[in-house]
């Protein structure tokens, strides 16, 4: 029999497993090889019906849908998911697709992904999100832990980097990974002026581009979320021509 070392190392080292729900089996298979590259464990699943009883007998660590799928699109799988279960969601989306993912956001998904995406990008928001799954599960005694950054107070703003968690007058705020990173960037240093450039760094990884249009659709986001809990929400100043700042006070 297993020692107790023995038995937490191999629990540790058991491989998270990611669920891909697609109707495209190209797209399963190049996903699931590059999340394979990256140490994870995957499920495929070609529908939202199929998808839905495996996601809920035997959960996976994170899962992630396409939002055009037959029998059962990415929305109704939420939607039902949601029903019994706060598994972690991403979506892949089409460019044409804002208002579902708007209406995905709204049910629960943690973030999207537009398509055509970066790997990189998708691996990077998984792993923020598993790590944000994970603390959120976590004794506050854990989340104490020195490498844990701290939340980060600005005058009615809180933002807890570790759990990307937003509240604003106490109030949550539910944001995806790159709204978070966005405004944590605007967030550290208060009525500094923030190009388009530098929020795109701070929100994306190198080998992505994304133009100036897609930094202020995020903002206007931003902005739509705030003042859904407080309709005076104006801390987000825009410089025309310059970027983005915010104003603590």
């Amino acid at each position: 029999m297993a020692d107790a070392a023995t038995q937490k190392y191999t629990a540790d080292a058991r491989p998270q497993t990611i669920a891909l729900v697609d109707d495209d089996r190209n797209i399963l298979a190049t996903l699931s090889i590059g999340l394979h590259a990256e140490g994870f464990a995957t499920r495929v699943y070609a529908d939202g019906e199929t998808a839905l009883k495996a996601l809920l007998e035997n959960p996976p660590d994170l899962a992630i849908f396409d939002i055009k799928m037959p029998r059962m699109d990415g929305l109704e799988l939420l939607k039902a998911l949601r029903a019994q279960s706060r598994l972690p969601v991403i979506f892949l989306t089409s460019k044409d697709e804002e208002p579902d993912e708007a209406l995905g956001l709204a049910m629960g998904a943690d973030d999207y992904i537009a398509k055509p995406f970066s790997q990189r990008l998708l691996i990077a928001r998984i792993r923020a999100i598993l790590r944000r799954s994970e603390l959120a599960r976590a004794p506050l005694e854990d989340a104490a832990a020195p490498d844990v950054p701290d939340p980060i107070a600005r005058g009615r703003l809180t933002l807890d980097p570790a759990r990307h968690q937003v509240s604003w007058d106490g109030k949550a705020v539910s944001l995806t990974v790159t709204e978070f990173l966005i405004l944590e960037a605007l967030a550290v240093r208060p009525g500094v002026v923030k190009s388009r450039n530098q929020l795109m760094d701070a929100a994306y990884s190198e080998d992505v581009y994304v133009d100036d249009r897609t930094i202020d659709s995020h903002i206007k986001r931003l902005r739509r979320k705030f003042r859904a809990v407080d309709a005076e929400f104006s801390a987000i100043d825009t410089l025309y021509g310059a970027g983005y700042s915010f104003a603590d006070g």
